[in-house]
């Protein structure tokens, strides 16, 4: 991970979203675009689904920059990722300060995902997303580094490796060596 903050745009006419986060200071939305986000991620249920899985993982949470919702001390190894984001909640397993400090650009990344559920009309965000991280691995073994969904919110904003791609033909044969190892290994027996 190796964080870019020179690629975050550091004024607001910079980005369609209103510009970076720099700061973890509350606030209400301050354009149009994110009241709409704000909204239409309450109304398609994925801002309370969000919310409700952080609570589900012991999260605790408090108001963001822009509208966003932050969820901190979420205890369970799901989603495998440093933060993750439904709708206009972004949570993680740590709390943000400490996080942003390894990787300032994270809360940028993770805000560009509200988004992404917003346009696709929530949660079809999932089908959507799992297509884009199977043609991912496909293409690079990574379920990151060629996501439509990743690489839209940044790749190296998330923390994530931009990796060469392999032939289509040598994904396909990755795929049946990892099919054929799970199919093939030793199950274990319980007694009684």
């Amino acid at each position: 991970m190796s964080p870019r903050a020179a690629d975050s745009p550091t004024n607001p006419s910079d980005s369609p979203d209103g510009g970076s986060i720099s700061s973890l200071t509350p606030s209400r939305p301050q354009t149009g675009w994110q009241w709409i986000r704000l909204v239409g991620n309450v109304v398609n249920l994925t801002t309370l689904f969000g919310l409700a899985v952080g609570a589900i993982g012991g999260a605790t949470f408090r108001w963001g920059p822009r509208g966003l919702i932050l969820g901190e001390g979420y205890r369970f190894d799901f989603p495998v990722a440093g933060a993750f984001t439904i709708g206009n909640v972004s949570t993680t397993a740590r709390d943000w300060e400490s996080l942003l400090t390894g990787l300032p650009t994270l809360l940028t990344h993770e805000e560009r995902h509200t988004w992404q559920y917003l346009y696709c009309l929530g949660l079809p965000f999932y089908l959507f997303y799992a297509i884009g991280m199977g043609w991912s691995w496909l293409r690079t073994g990574d379920r990151a580094s060629r996501n439509f969904f990743e690489r839209q919110a940044g790749l190296r904003d998330g923390g994530y490796a931009d990796l060469p791609t392999r032939s289509i033909g040598a994904g396909f044969r990755a795929l049946i060596i990892l099919v054929g190892r799970r199919i093939n290994r030793p199950r274990q027996i319980k007694n009684g």
